[in-house]
């Protein structure tokens, strides 16, 4: 075959192939990423004895709590579980027991309960489920029990602190809504020995009236009231001039008569009388 010939059979060669479509391959999605599960955080249990107390500082010769028939929401699975403490099992949760259930009795002896670290079941059925907890009795906590002791501390050194700053009109307003009219017989010295009493027995009360803008309001209203300058009605709706009995306020309804006063005494008129009173109680 000459050279022209065989140029000729490989040019038909080509011309027979036909042109494939170029097939593209598809690209594949990453999946999204799932969701992560949101676990229910699991309670980190400590072994360890623990001291169970009645509340209130209740120190009966003995005192039994329920045992059986108690019931606790389990959250997780959506419905109520019967709750048993039976000193055979390994759980406090009635449908999770196997075999026979050996009911044990739960008794505080002279206000406690000492649970030793080995009853877990009993621990966690007193201390994470029992319906009675924090109710009829508590679990002793050292720990947050000294947290609560500093914090009484602390407000108390703050109270001090104020009651030994305050002017002596402040002290006697503050010790009026303590003592009542007592505090207009106190010398100036038994006065400051109370003051600071009440700031180291009730130093949250004494704070508040300390920061209590309207203690001083009242307390001019009840001098004024002892002076008999003013007077409340015997229905306790209204103040009068003690002189002529003429009315000067209304009290609003459900308030108190001096915690209304002083609100009026920050008024225009309010203020006119409280001028006036001030000359005829320093007079």
């Amino acid at each position: 075959m000459s050279k022209k010939q065989k140029k000729q059979v490989v040019t038909e060669k080509v011309t027979q192939i036909v042109e494939q479509p170029k097939v593209e391959t598809p690209v594949m999605e990453a999946p999204e990423p799932k969701a992560r599960e949101r676990k229910k955080p699991t309670i980190e249990w400590e072994i360890k004895d623990r001291m169970y107390l009645l509340k209130g500082g209740k120190r009966p010769l003995s005192r039994s709590i329920k045992s059986a028939n108690i019931f606790y929401f389990d959250e997780e699975k959506g419905y109520e579980r019967e709750l048993k403490y039976c000193q055979n099992q390994k759980t406090p949760f009635v449908d999770e027991m196997k075999g026979d259930q050996r009911l044990e009795h739960i008794i505080f002896r002279s206000g406690n309960l000492f649970v030793e670290k080995e009853k877990v079941t009993l621990q966690k059925l007193l201390s994470l489920y029992h319906p009675h907890k924090d109710s009829i009795y508590e679990e002793y906590k050292p720990a947050a029990l000294a947290a609560d002791e500093i914090d009484v501390l602390e407000m108390q050194v703050d109270a001090l602190t104020a009651a030994r700053n305050v002017d002596i009109d402040m002290a006697e307003a503050i010790m009026r809504v303590e003592v009542g009219s007592k505090v207009s017989n106190l010398s100036s010295k038994e006065l400051r020995r109370d003051l600071l009493v009440f700031a180291r027995n009730n130093p949250k009360l004494f704070l508040e009236l300390a920061d209590d803008e309207n203690v001083m309001l009242r307390n001019f209203g009840i001098r004024a009231v002892e002076a008999g300058i003013l007077r409340l009605s015997t229905d306790q709706r209204n103040f009068l001039w003690g002189s002529n009995g003429r009315k000067l306020m209304v009290i609003p309804f459900d308030e108190h008569p001096y915690t209304a006063l002083a609100h009026w005494f920050k008024t225009d008129e309010g203020m006119e009388i409280y001028s006036n009173i001030e000359k005829r109680l320093n007079s």
